[in-house]
């Protein structure tokens, strides 16, 4: 029996040796006491007792990175290339056009003005949606039309060369084209901008706005006079009932054709004329007129 236990002994401390873990990897310093596996130790306890959860410093670490939000970078611009792009700017040339031939979008016009030069913005403006359903009552097509247009191009030099040769002639020489007898109405804007355009969309749109705001007030003023009215009418009819009912108990006073209501006979006091004696009144008309 001594010597199995001996054995069991060097089993134990074999493992020990061999799993290669010390105090020192443990995190725990000397003095600190082991506890065995299964049991707590002594500071283990006292979190026990506390109601206190064990927390590791992993997790503390990984809260803290959580908490930790990405800040964005903010990009600045440069002050040449802010300056390049306004020098670009400056060097733009737009050129109006007065009318849109129909079956003509802001493509097929890119594409037959890019030959002149290189163009950098367009804008159409489209036709109002009530003449376009007019055409479509009367039986014309349905597609969008456009009335007017801006073409912007990258030089003022292109842009000049737009407006003078262009003006007034066909828009293709192709025969078989839709376009073939439509003409340009082109021409150059001196001093003028894009931003120009931009302001003058916006101040439009702003009118268009402030003109829908004050016609829904006066319909909306209207609207409440007319409700105003309803309810006025329903009250005195429903005087008016009353008072037939009323009548009808009664069952006195003469009765309205138009209304069927008792109407009440009002009594005034009136004092009777002074009459006098015949005779002297007309001897003193008699008298006055000689």
């Amino acid at each position: 029996m001594g010597r199995k236990r001996n054995t069991r002994k060097d089993e134990i401390s074999d493992d020990d040796s061999g799993s290669g873990s010390s105090s020192h990897d443990l995190g725990l310093e000397e003095g600190d006491a082991v506890s065995a596996p299964g049991e707590l130790s002594d500071v283990d306890d006292t979190r026990a007792n506390n109601n206190q959860p064990l927390e590791r410093e992993d997790d503390d670490e990984n809260t803290n990175n959580e908490g930790t939000k990405k800040k964005k970078k903010v990009r600045r611009l440069k002050l040449a290339t802010t300056q390049n792009f306004n020098a670009t700017l400056q060097k733009r040339g737009v050129v109006y056009l007065s009318r849109i031939p129909p079956r003509m979008g802001p493509a097929r016009v890119k594409t037959l003005l890019a030959d002149f030069g290189s163009i950098s913005r367009i804008y159409l403006v489209e036709e109002d949606k009530t003449v376009r359903k007019k055409r479509r009552k009367a039986g014309g097509s349905s597609g969008k039309r456009y009335t007017e247009g801006w073409v912007e191009f990258e030089s003022k030099k292109a842009a000049k060369l737009v407006g003078e040769t262009l003006n007034m002639t066909r828009v293709t020489n192709h025969k078989g084209s839709i376009h073939y007898d439509d003409l340009w109405n082109i021409k150059y804007l001196r001093g003028f901008k894009w931003s120009h355009l931009t302001e003058k969309v916006a101040y439009e749109r702003r009118v268009r706005e402030q003109k829908l705001r004050v016609e829904m007030m006066e319909v909306r003023r209207e609207n409440a006079t007319y409700v105003a009215q309803v309810e006025a009418g329903k009250r005195l009819d429903y005087i008016e009932e009353r008072r037939r009912k009323r009548g009808h108990k009664e069952g006195g006073g003469v009765k309205d054709d138009s209304t069927g209501m008792a109407k009440k006979k009002r009594k005034i006091r009136q004092k009777k004329p002074f009459e006098g004696d015949k005779s002297s009144t007309k001897s003193a008309i008699l008298g006055s007129l000689v």
